[in-house]
C-alpha cells in the first residue's frame, strides 16, 4: 500500500468517526428544536460552506475534529428565548450531550455486523485446525495451508487458539519450531515469527475456521462485541488505578499508525479496527471528565440535583480543569506512542 491510501485511510477513518460523533449531536439538537448556526467538520479556515434555513454547513482545511454551534450555547450571548441550546430543558441537554458518544456506539455495531456478516464468525474450534492463511506471512512461506493443525509450538502442546496466541506472543522475530499434522501424517517446520503490525505481538498469518452467519446472528455478535470492547478497557483502567500502574494508551500518533497498518491487512481489520475505535470513542466522550460529553452530562446532573443553575464563573474554572487534564493525557499518550516507536528513548536519555 502506498503512503498516500495510508494517509487516505486515516483521513476518512479519523474524519468519518469524528463526523458520526457530531452528527448525532447535531440531530438530537434538531429533535429538541435547537436552531443550529454552524455544522462543521474540521478546524481551520472554510475549504466549502453551505448556508441553508440559517445553518452553515462547511468543510475546513484540517479534517480532523469538528463541531456543532448552536444558538444560545454561550451565557453571554443567550437571550432566553425558545430554540436556543441554555433554554432546553436538563433532560434535553443531556440528551444532546449523549447522542454523540451514542452515534458512536451505534455506528461500532453496524461495522462489527457488517464484518460478520461479509466474512463470517470463528467457529469455536476444537483443535487448531488453520482456516486460512495470510498472503506473505512465514505460515505461508513455509508451506502451512488451510486444514492444517499446529500441534506443538517449540515442543509446547497446543490445544487452543488461545494456548497459540499466549505461546507466540512475545516470539516476534524469532526462529521457532512447529509441529503440523496434515491428514494421517505430521511432520515440524521452522519459521521466522512476524510482529502484528496492529498489536505487535508474535503472529505467523493463519486464522480459524469461519463460519457464513446469518443477518440477525450478525446483530447478536456485533452487539456483543460492542459490549466486551466497552467493559475491557473499563476494567483495565480500574485495574490500573487501584494498582497504581501506569495504563499503556495509544495517542493520535499511535492509532494512525494501528490504522494505516490495519488497512494493509485488508479491508476486514480496517473496519473492525475503525469499530473498536469508534466505541473507544464513544467511551471515552462518556467519562465524566470535564470538556468531553460525559461531563458536561455530570454537570446537567448537578444542577438538577441542587435546582439551581451552575454559576458561570464555577463552569469556567471546571472547563480549565478539564482541558489541563485533556491536554495532560493528550501528552502522556503522545510520549507512550513516541516510546513505542522507539523515538522517545531520545528525550528519555539526554
Amino acid at each position: 500500500m502506498t503512503i498516500i491510501l495510508q494517509i487516505l485511510s486515516i483521513t476518512v477513518g479519523f474524519g468519518f468517526l469524528i463526523f458520526i460523533h457530531e452528527l448525532g449531536h447535531f440531530l438530537a439538537a434538531k429533535m429538541c428544536k435547537v436552531r443550529i448556526l454552524t455544522f462543521a467538520f474540521g478546524f481551520g479556515p472554510d475549504l466549502i460552506k453551505y448556508t441553508y434555513n440559517g445553518t452553515k454547513y462547511c468543510i475546513k482545511i484540517i479534517p480532523f475534529g469538528g463541531f456543532v454551534r448552536m444558538a444560545g450555547d454561550n451565557p453571554k450571548e443567550a437571550t432566553g428565548s425558545d430554540g436556543e441550546y441554555l433554554s432546553l430543558k436538563w433532560y434535553e441537554k443531556i440528551w444532546i450531550s449523549f447522542a454523540g458518544p451514542f452515534s458512536n456506539y451505534i455506528l461500532a455495531v453496524f461495522l462489527f455486523t457488517l464484518v460478520f456478516n461479509i466474512w463470517g464468525a470463528v467457529k469455536i474450534p476444537t483443535d487448531l485446525s488453520v482456516g486460512a492463511v495470510v498472503k506473505n506471512y512465514p505460515a505461508e512461506t513455509a508451506g502451512i495451508i488451510p486444514g492444517d493443525k499446529i500441534k506443538s509450538v517449540d515442543s509446547v502442546e497446543i490445544n487452543t487458539w488461545n494456548d497459540l496466541s499466549a505461546n507466540l506472543k512475545d516470539k516476534a522475530n524469532k526462529q521457532t519450531s512447529f509441529l503440523i499434522e496434515r491428514g494421517d501424517s505430521s511432520f515440524e517446520l521452522s519459521m521466522i515469527v512476524a510482529k502484528n503490525p496492529v498489536t505487535g505481538i508474535g503472529t505467523i498469518g493463519i486464522t480459524p475456521v469461519k463460519i457464513k452467519v446469518g443477518f440477525l446472528k450478525s446483530i447478536h455478535l456485533g452487539v456483543k462485541t460492542l459490549i466486551v470492547n466497552t467493559i475491557v478497557p473499563v476494567v483495565y483502567l480500574a485495574d490500573k488505578v487501584m494498582s497504581l500502574e501506569k495504563p499503556e494508551i495509544s495517542g493520535p500518533i499511535g492509532i494512525m499508525q494501528i490504522m494505516a497498518n490495519a488497512a494493509k491487512i485488508g479491508m476486514q481489520d480496517y473496519l473492525r479496527l475503525i469499530a473498536v475505535i469508534s466505541v473507544a470513542l464513544g467511551l471515552f466522550n462518556l467519562f465524566p471528565i470535564p470538556m468531553v460529553d460525559g461531563g458536561m452530562i455530570l454537570l446537567f446532573l448537578v444542577e438538577r440535583i441542587i435546582r439551581k443553575q451552575i454559576s458561570t464563573k464555577v463552569v469556567q474554572v471546571y472547563n480549565t480543569t478539564g482541558l489541563i487534564l485533556m491536554i495532560s493525557i493528550l501528552l502522556f499518550a503522545t510520549y507512550s506512542d513516541l516510546l513505542r516507536l522507539g523515538i522517545g528513548r531520545l528525550f528519555a536519555s539526554s
